[in-house]
């Protein structure tokens, strides 16, 4: 398929620039597939289609402060210095990751970025073409050596010098309230640079009404990395090469959603990310039953039409960029006519777009 068959115009006053009130109330559109129907509903409404022995799948990533601002050490007095921030990419090794850095031209290797008056800083060891590779150390015995204890690469010193890293097409800078609303109820597993969205509507309260239907709740990890928002350069969309993400689907995990399928229940996948795992762990055991492997590792699986889904039944999603990897994959799930049709309902109804927006359900 091509790049175009993916686009649409969005006006720009439907992109959320702040969540719901309260996260269960904003508006969720449901898609039938089998019968072209769409309806609407609010995301509260999500339990009555959910039945007892399904699954609902959870990504419980957890978003890090992964933009990060710093100052440039001067080469001498005069020389240098300067605002610097970075973005966290990818952790390559202990206290080392692939960033992005803005202003760029200005961190060769060798240079330092200092952050804390210079309590903790990184060192520029690589260069990845557009992206930068840097080592962090940290406080205590500050600069120029790395001390033995505390180091930096570590969550408690992303919140002291990082920064939520809300994507770019939310046109303000991080508030307080971002901290809480820009992760999941659930979020447990520090990794990602981006939330997983779907999942931002749910509240502990929801969570439990749906348990108590006797629905079965199961979490896997995608660490959602910038790859993922990358942008589809190529018209013919197969020759597009995804960025690696990390994933974990445990076998318990794998096994509760095996055993409600052999009895003719349903899986529901929140997000795209958690479809992507599902999806990777039916490839990777090669078979195109129900059946599933538990794993651990990295994905770079592209889901575009056609596709044949192996183990998710029903996707609760947001609404995504157009030309989007996400898109394409919601275009696989739902069919990419019926998705584009939904797609032009909602904005004709005013629903909110990207991560701070609604959701879909697709049956």
């Amino acid at each position: 398929m091509r790049l175009s068959d993916f686009d649409y115009r969005l006006p720009k006053e439907l992109i959320a620039q702040y969540p719901c009130a309260a996260r269960d109330s904003s508006r969720l559109l449901v898609l039938e597939r089998a019968k072209g129907r769409i309806m609407h509903q609010r995301f509260a409404d999500i339990v009555n289609y959910l039945s007892a022995g399904d699954v609902l799948v959870l990504n419980d990533t957890k978003v890090i402060y992964a933009r990060i601002i710093g100052k440039r050490e001067e080469v001498r007095p005069g020389l240098g210095g300067g605002k610097q921030e970075i973005f966290l990419l990818e952790n390559l090794a202990k206290d080392t990751y692939r960033v992005l850095a803005k202003p760029a031209r200005k961190l060769t290797v060798g240079a330092k970025i200092l952050f804390n008056e210079g309590d903790a800083f990184a060192t520029v060891i690589a260069e990845d073409g557009m992206s930068k590779v840097v080592k962090f150390c940290g406080n205590g015995g500050g600069h120029p050596a790395c001390p033995a204890g505390k180091v930096a690469g570590r969550q408690d010193f992303w919140r002291k010098v990082g920064r939520i890293p809300l994507p770019p097409y939310i046109k303000r800078e991080p508030q307080e309230l971002d901290k809480e609303r820009y992760q999941t109820v659930y979020a447990r597993e520090e990794g990602a640079c981006a939330a997983p969205t779907a999942g931002l509507h749910f509240t502990r309260e929801l969570l439990k009404a749906i348990q108590e239907k006797g629905v079965n709740i199961v979490y896997l990890t995608l660490h959602i990395n910038y790859g993922t928002f990358a942008p589809v350069k190529c018209e013919d969309i197969s020759k597009h090469q995804m960025h690696k993400e990390y994933f974990i689907l445990s076998p318990e995990a794998a096994e509760v959603i095996k055993t409600s399928r052999a009895r003719g229940k349903k899986v529901f996948a929140v997000g795209t990310t958690s479809v992507r795992v599902l999806e990777t762990c039916a490839d990777t055991n090669g078979l195109s039953s129900p059946s599933l492997k538990a794993s651990s590792g990295w994905t770079d699986l592209f889901i575009y039409p056609p596709y044949t889904f192996k183990t998710v039944d029903c996707l609760l999603t947001n609404f995504h960029f157009p030309k989007s990897t996400l898109l394409m994959l919601v275009g696989a799930f739902g069919g990419r006519e019926l998705i584009l049709k939904a797609y032009q309902e909602a904005m004709g109804r005013q629903y909110r777009f990207f991560s701070y927006g609604d959701a879909m359900l697709i049956l």
